[in-house]
């Protein structure tokens, strides 16, 4: 580690901004540290579409060995002449399995297996950066990847080719497999989660026995990510591969996938990171609420529990997905949710953060959502009247006031008796409150006379018993002092009299 200057030692922010720049110029890292310990330089093998057809089998399985040599690529200038061949012999071996038919035997298959585990399976290492903020940092790359895009490649093309057995393969690709496969999806780089979002799909659809298993897994990451970690790079990709696998759910529903539901993708709303998965997370939520209306109060409800309360954009982003379950719920599930519904929009509408405001109020720009509406007008118009008479006299934004105009027109078109005696209503409650107000200052102004009156009385008081005082100590020191005077009289005359009266007269004399 290189040593810190004076000068960066005294300025902290000259330190930060000189990580941040060697952060910037290292953007690639890799996982791939089990190198061997003295290089072996690969030797190219022939061709295999020149090979003979009975020699093409055993060539296959020799180039797949090959590629389980592993290369260091943050050192650029090493093993140049080895990379390239291994890079070739991918290239060709994903040619090769993509194009012909009958070249996966049983024998090859853990030979693959092998080859794909060595190159894709590692340790992730920790990132480079610890506050890594997905939204605003550059992910860290992997470096290995001309040479790992070829491996998954390969694999995806394997899975995808028309020989592919399962029944042979499920020897291979088990669950440990699967596990590592997860585990990768924490990677950085997000072409790797890219493949692997695929071709985990890919195992999902091909291995009927490792669904649950792979239902259970995710269900998994995604509570260490809520309650422990909360950090997770692959959470996106995972809701996307969720998304077409709740679509397959055979009706009814299973109580494990409404379980899942609800203590998963609810709580998944609260995540910080909610901004990078929540096209995804909403698209899931929608899927179960198509497959089993019946769930559509305990969801919104449960949004409503976790509505945010300090983060706009969040609200924003709630609001979004409220409007698409709204889009497909029937009305009799309509008529449970629409008071907390209306309630929480109404704050929303209220909000002095504009875009909240304004997402709130495009509601009234979709039809569906405007016919409930006006379904159970009688019950929704009281709950947002409130708010938006009054936003549209106090709120800062102009924007904001004129599409409130057309929601009052709207709702006053819609029943104009009640909006009447609504309107009625609500300049009555202002005049009382008014009134209320007055009142109260009027209170208070009493109150503070009451005070001020009190307080100039205990000033006089105050002055009049400081007067009385002092007058009292005078009177005590005039009364010492002529009782002074009285005892110096008295000690005179008995020195007097106590005199010889010869001495006297002879003084006198």
């Amino acid at each position: 580690m290189s040593a810190i200057s004076a000068s960066e030692k005294v300025d902290g922010f000259t330190r930060k901004s000189m990580r941040k720049a060697q952060k910037q110029r290292k953007s690639q890292g890799s996982s791939q540290y089990r190198t061997q310990s003295a290089p072996v330089e690969l030797s190219p093998l022939p061709q295999l579409k020149d090979a003979p057809s009975t020699e093409q089998q055993e060539l296959f399985t020799q180039k797949l060995q090959q590629c389980c040599m592993l290369f260091d690529f943050l050192d650029s200038v090493i093993d140049l002449k080895s990379k390239e061949i291994k890079r070739a012999t991918l290239n060709e071996l994903v040619d090769y399995v993509s194009t012909n038919r009958g070249v996966l035997v049983e024998s090859a298959y853990p030979e693959i297996t092998n080859m794909i585990s060595t190159n894709i399976f590692r340790t992730l290492a920790p990132s480079e950066n610890p506050d890594f903020d997905p939204e605003e940092d550059e992910p860290t790359l992997e470096a290995s990847w001309p040479h790992m895009q070829l491996v998954y490649e390969f694999l995806l093309r394997f899975l995808e080719n028309p020989d592919f057995q399962p029944s042979i393969a499920k020897r291979y690709i088990d669950q440990k497999f699967v596990l590592q496969l997860l585990e990768l999806f924490d990677s950085e780089d997000p072409r790797e989660r890219d493949f692997l979002k695929t071709i985990l799909h890919r195992i999902y659809g091909k291995f009927l026995g490792l669904r649950a298993f792979i239902r259970k897994q995710i269900n998994n990451i995604f509570l260490r990510f809520i309650y422990e970690t909360d950090h997770f790079n692959g959470v996106a990709e995972l809701l996307e591969i969720l998304g077409s696998i709740i679509n397959g759910f055979a009706l009814p529903l299973k109580a494990e996938h409404k379980q899942f539901l609800m203590k998963v993708l609810i709580p998944l709303h609260t995540a910080k990171g909610l901004a990078l998965f929540h096209a995804q997370l909403a698209y899931c939520v929608v899927q179960f609420l198509e497959k089993d209306p019946t769930l559509t109060e305990p969801v919104i409800r449960g949004l409503l529990k976790f509505w945010p309360k300090t983060c706009s954009q969040k609200e924003v982003m709630f609001l979004g997905e409220i409007e698409e379950i709204l889009d497909v719920i029937e009305p009799t599930q309509f008529k449970k949710i629409q008071e907390p519904l209306f309630k929480q929009i109404s704050r929303c509408v209220a909000n002095p953060h504009f875009q909240v405001a304004e997402r709130a109020l495009y509601f009234w720009n979709n039809e569906y959502i405007l016919s409930l509406i006006e379904e159970n007008i009688d019950k929704i118009l009281p709950i947002m009247f409130g708010s938006l008479y009054r936003i549209s006299k106090e709120h800062w934004n102009p924007t904001i006031v004129a599409l409130v105009y057309n929601v009052l027109k709207t709702l006053m078109e819609m029943n104009c008796t009640l909006f009447d005696e609504l309107t009625s209503s609500y300049k009555a409650d202002r005049q009382r409150e008014k009134k209320k107000e007055q009142e109260r200052d009027e209170l208070w102004k009493k109150l503070e006379e009451l005070r001020l009156s009190n307080t100039t009385l205990v000033q006089n008081n105050s002055h009049g018993l400081q007067s009385v005082q002092n007058n009292n100590n005078n009177n005590n020191n005039s009364n010492n002092n002529n009782d002074n005077q009285d005892k110096a009289a008295d000690a005179a005359a008995v020195t007097t009299d106590d005199k010889d009266p010869d001495v006297t007269a002879a003084a006198t004399e």
